[in-house]
């Protein structure tokens, strides 16, 4: 048996042990609670003066930046052309942006024969290779094919509405513009406005003719048009086109038909624009006539009593997978003539039609078709053929004029295209018999000037390289083109070449504005 003296004591000891061990414990714990509660309150002194700092930070920018109104919506980056309004969400909505348009362009020019229309070829005056011109080769730079314009983009209740202006520095040319300062005088190319409510469509002013080509649909801008990739500011040879003052309702029954009709300010044309040769009028008659016929340089002076009318139905559909542009278009119009010798009055109606297409035979390659038969519509092959000559009796008779032009464009990468086309224009002879001598008279006849051309051809062929493009910035381009011309007139003196042709190489070195589209001619 344990003594019990010395087991009191050790249970003592034990006891004051154990809770000598828990006060320690407890001392432990309570200074690492104060530790953490001093951390604690460190870190909220940092969480506050944080606080501080960003509130600070807001009130600096809320001073430098005030909100947008509450009741204003945010508009997104105007986008150019059609694309800002085409897409309005609803009826309430209303949008409106402004973008510049156009581009900056450097174009030297080759040409095997000097022609001395400059930039622009005047496809009807090839010199022939037995003339001073016809000897001389022809190198030439020029920037005046510079265009800029605006585009105004709206919608509202519905409705949208483009307005467009365009220029370019291909207007007057002063006798010393390649002396010094190259001062090429500002022309107005495109002045118009565009509304579409619904499937209708209305424009009004100055804007690419009714009965030029496009590629789909019925477009307003030149951007639809098949006007070519060409470097020449007067396009291609062969080509139907102007640009005009009228009138314009478009209905749009489908996405894939288009229908519309136009009416134009017309013109009493008998040559002499786009180096055209001009109509032999009968001796008696030409003092009182030649001011009643335009001749290219006549401008508003001339008397124009009837507008033209031009119709044009557009269908756009895909055949195996793809896109496929069929057009048919009419033209009417009417000139009209007073003969003060017999006191007489004359008018006659003439005309023409045209079939175009353009199909996708496969991906990036495209081929183009345009066609055109007139009696009087010379004046829209680009001027090469009269419209008329004028009778023994004054009274005028109509010229047939046609023409066509066909082509192929190929992007054979994003920023590499290719194209060829071959334009032909073909003018038929019109000849009456001056009664006051017996001779010949009107246009075509034996013994007429070389310049009454009975067809004038080109073919083209070209490239564009683009090496840079930002949409916010634009782009910048590089583009070949090489044309072989040949016309053959009517009527050629003994001796003297039966036919006069031309060999040409555009470069161009061009900046195209971000608003601007990349077909534009």
């Amino acid at each position: 048996m344990w003594p019990v003296v010395p087991t009191r004591i050790a249970v003592r000891t034990a006891l004051l042990l154990f809770f000598w061990s828990g006060a320690a414990a407890a001392q432990d714990l309570r200074d690492e609670v104060a530790q953490l509660k001093k951390q604690v309150a460190a870190q909220q002194t940092q969480i506050d003066r944080l606080l501080r700092m960003v509130d600070a930070q807001s009130k600096l920018l809320a001073a430098a930046l005030p909100a947008p109104a509450a009741t204003v919506p945010v508009e997104p980056t105007p986008k150019p052309v059609l694309e800002a309004v085409k897409d309005s969400p609803s009826t309430s909505n209303s949008r409106f942006s402004i973008a510049p348009t156009g581009f900056i362009d450097f174009a030297p020019v080759w040409r095997s024969k000097t022609v001395t229309s400059g930039l622009p070829t005047n496809f009807a005056a090839i010199p022939f290779r037995d003339t001073v011109d016809g000897q001389r080769r022809q190198v030439l730079s020029s920037a005046a094919n510079t265009r800029l314009g605006m585009q105004v983009n709206a919608a509202v209740s519905g409705v949208r509405l483009l307005g467009v202006v365009e220029t370019d520095f291909l207007g007057y040319q002063p006798g010393n513009v390649t002396t010094t300062t190259n001062s090429y005088g500002l022309r107005l190319r495109l002045a118009f406005v565009d509304l579409q409510a619904g499937k209708w469509e209305l424009l009004a002013g100055q804007d690419w003719s009714l009965i030029t080509p496009g590629r789909r649909g019925i477009p307003a801008l030149g951007g639809g048009l098949i006007l070519t990739q060409d470097l020449d500011p007067n396009i291609q040879s062969g080509l139907v086109w102007a640009r005009t003052p009228q009138a314009r309702v478009v209905y749009h029954p489908t996405e894939k038909v288009a229908l519309a009709l136009s009416v134009e300010s017309g013109g009493t044309y008998a040559g002499g624009s786009a180096g055209a040769g001009t109509i032999t009028l009968p001796r008696a008659l030409a003092p009182d006539y030649f001011h009643q016929v335009d001749l290219g340089s006549g401008a508003l002076g001339v008397p124009s009593a009837h507008s033209d009318w031009i119709g044009k139905a557009a269908f756009d559909t895909r055949l195996r997978g793809h896109h496929l542009h069929l057009e048919f278009a009419g033209l009417l119009n009417q000139v009209a003539f007073y003969n003060p010798l017999t006191q007489q009055k004359f008018h006659t109606v003439g005309g023409g039609g045209s079939v175009n297409a353009g199909f996708e035979i496969r991906k990036n390659l495209t081929l183009f078709t345009t066609n055109f038969y007139s009696d009087g519509g010379g004046r829209l092959i680009y001027g090469e053929a009269p419209a008329l000559v004028i009778q023994a009796n004054g009274a005028p008779s109509l010229v047939h004029s046609m023409s066509t032009m066909d082509g192929v464009e190929f992007q054979a990468r994003p920023k590499l295209k290719f194209w060829a086309y071959y334009g032909g224009t073909y003018i038929d002879k019109n000849v009456v018999i001056d009664p006051s001598n017996g001779a010949f008279a009107g246009y075509g006849y034996p013994g007429s000037p070389d310049s009454q051309n009975r067809s004038i051809q080109e073919v083209t062929g070209g490239f564009t390289r683009v090496f840079w493009q930002e949409p916010k910035y634009g782009t910048l381009q590089f583009s070949g083109q090489f044309s072989w011309l040949v016309r053959h007139p009517w009527s050629v003196a003994p001796g003297r070449p039966a036919s006069a042709n031309l060999n040409m190489v555009y470069m161009g070195l061009r900046y195209i504005l971000p608003a601007a589209p990349s077909a534009e001619r």
